[in-house]
């Protein structure tokens, strides 16, 4: 037996010497990819418009050797303004592939895009980054200088050729009257493709662009304003068939249209609070009911109502336009109260202001009626203001330049002037001017609740 074991040792040991004599190949090292140098078959760029389709640069590089098939080795071609270090670069993936090329369309976005100005002439660079599939041994080449300049691209819905823009329509402070009141309707000029403006807004209404303020025959609109989401922003275009949707709340708006791209968008600036007054003297429905705002929305209403005389008038105010919401009574003594009785006009009918502040559950109804005063009565006496329906109106002849504000009830604790002479008026605010001698009428308008505004037409 211990013969046996002796023998089986020895055996195992002269394999393993046997097998400790074979010569080993040596490991095979594969050598680090080296960075692709990029070449480019222009420098300057400036193409026409009317090659936008044509291929105007095609960029060429080496091949890096990876441990890899050479088919499936990553290329990322970046392009970037220059002095930007490749941070906010324009990115073209491929695989494979030593050469791609660019439309001058191509370039022209990525231009348009980093947000160079038409015919300006730009620095811009382009470079190869190379690695493999999986983005491991990332490399770069050089940077090949380009100079570009970016190209007109004709807009896709024709700007007005008036240079100006003006806002009409129900959703509007003037309504669908044409011309429409400026400088409060019309929109600001940017530049050549883009017209912006805030505008006060009725919620639910709908609206148009003019080109020309008074003049129905052209517009900007929409091609189908039943388009979910539409009164926040979308497509545009020139005498189509159906008017922008307006906002679903009322408030201030910021709106833009950007007849390059042929959109607009509509932003909320300052959405309002609404009461709507409604009561026997308009048949209690509070969807056709007028309404008191609440500018900053907290809680704080005001507005006037205009109640045709002949008989005591009560009314509620409710916070929506059905009898759904919250409604306010009178609670006694100035309070208002959601299970109070009716609220009572004080007097047969007239022009009221209301005040109710939801907040502090307090109100407040006075009668008003309106006139002006200013320099050309010598700030002494008023010319009184009659109702044409429910707009105040007045004539005022004057010899030379004057000014004028507008005051209830012949008293200054509620007047009104308009500190940016935009026609939006507000309380306590600057004179009004009356620019050279003439008879003008001048007419005050109080019916949208929260935005008053003011008319003074030369005769």
């Amino acid at each position: 037996m211990n013969k046996l074991i002796k023998f089986g040792s020895g055996m195992l040991m002269a394999i393993i010497m046997l097998a400790a004599c074979e010569k080993i190949e040596p490991l095979q090292v594969y050598r680090s990819a080296e960075s692709a140098f990029l070449t480019a078959s222009t420098s300057t760029i400036a193409p026409a418009p009317a090659d936008s389709m044509k291929t105007i640069i095609t960029f060429n590089w080496t091949r890096p050797v990876y441990s890899v098939d050479s088919n499936t080795v990553k290329y990322i071609l970046e392009i970037d303004s220059v002095g930007r270090n490749f941070s906010k670069a324009s990115q073209k993936v491929l695989t494979g592939a030593i050469s791609t090329s660019y439309t001058a369309k191509e370039l022209n976005d990525i231009a348009l895009g980093f947000g160079f100005k038409y015919n300006v002439q730009y620095n811009v660079e382009a470079r190869i980054v190379s690695s493999m599939s999986n983005n491991n041994e990332r490399k770069f080449s050089n940077a090949v200088a380009l100079k570009l300049t970016p190209y007109v691209v004709p807009p896709k819905v024709t700007p007005p050729a008036s240079k100006k823009l003006f806002l009409v329509g129900s959703a509007t402070a003037g309504g669908w009257n044409n011309p429409v009141p400026v400088p409060s309707q019309e929109f600001t000029r940017i530049d050549s493709v883009t017209y912006e403006g805030t505008f006060y807004m009725k919620g639910g209404e709908q609206y148009l662009c003019l080109p020309v303020n008074g003049d129905w025959s052209t517009k900007y609109s929409v091609k189908d304003n039943n388009v979910a989401g539409l009164n926040k922003g979308g497509d545009f275009g020139f005498n189509l068939s159906d008017n922008f949707p307006g906002p679903d709340k009322t408030g201030t708006y910021k709106i833009r249209l950007d007849f390059q791209g042929g959109k607009f968008t509509v932003t909320l600036v300052q959405e309002f609070g609404l009461l709507w007054v409604a009561g026997d003297y308009q048949g209690w429905s509070p969807a056709t009911a007028p309404k008191i705002a609440s500018v900053k929305k907290d809680g704080d209403h005001e507005g006037y109502v205009y109640v045709k005389p002949g008989g005591s008038y009560e009314f509620k105010l409710t916070s929506q336009a059905d009898w759904s919401g919250t409604n306010y009574g009178d609670g006694g003594g100035g309070a208002l109260s959601t299970s109070g009785g009716n609220l009572k006009f004080p007097g047969a009918g007239g022009f009221f202001r209301i005040n109710a502040n939801t907040a502090t559950n307090k109100y407040s109804i006075s009668q008003t009626t309106w006139s002006i005063i200013g320099s050309l009565t010598g700030w002494g006496s008023d010319i009184s203001m009659s109702l044409n329906g429910s707009i105040w109106e007045g004539t005022a002849t004057v010899g030379g330049k004057e000014e004028f504000k507008f005051r209830a009830n012949a008293d200054w604790g509620v007047n009104f002037g308009d500190n940016n002479a935009d026609n939006s008026l507000e309380y306590g605010g600057a004179n009004i001017v009356l620019p050279a001698a003439g008879t003008y009428k001048i007419s005050l308008d109080l019916t949208n609740p929260g935005y008053y505004t003011y008319k003074v037409v030369k005769q």
